[in-house]
């Protein structure tokens, strides 16, 4: 299969570099993959599980947590928010934040910005947890 450039990087620095033969990843539209020789691209990123897969067929899981991503002339950047590979996440942290997230939601006293922020807070948690499981 054809390959191509990829790049991920966070604000804490450049994660992966590389050639790949697909990277798959939520857009705020909806999940979406890209291939050698897609169009010139640009999209914001969701919330949700990522991957790549490597020249090699190896397939690397991801947490994607917002950012964007670029298909130019050929070669592919994502700069996202949070990007934490399956090997990296701790389970038990993010099954912590799950827990007091859901704890929160469930208080009745919440104002409606405390509600989005937990609510946002146990889907990253969810999603955490799904990417982990799926190793």
């Amino acid at each position: 299969m054809n390959t191509f450039s990829l790049s991920i990087g966070t604000p804490d620095g450049l994660l992966f570099s590389g050639e790949v033969e697909r990277v798959v990843c939520r857009s705020i539209t909806g999940d979406l993959a890209i291939l050698a020789g897609h169009m010139n691209y640009c999209t914001a990123l969701g919330m949700g599980e990522a991957h790549i897969v490597l020249p090699d067929g190896q397939t690397r899981r991801a947490a994607c947590i917002g950012g964007m991503l670029t298909m130019m002339n050929g070669s592919c950047s994502l700069l996202a928010t949070t990007w934490e590979w399956a090997d990296d996440i701790d389970k038990e942290r993010a099954e912590r934040a799950r827990k007091k997230a859901e704890d929160k939601l469930a208080q009745s006293e919440l104002t409606e910005q405390e509600y989005k922020l937990f609510k946002a807070k146990l889907q990253r948690a969810l999603v955490r947890l799904s990417v982990k499981d799926a190793q």
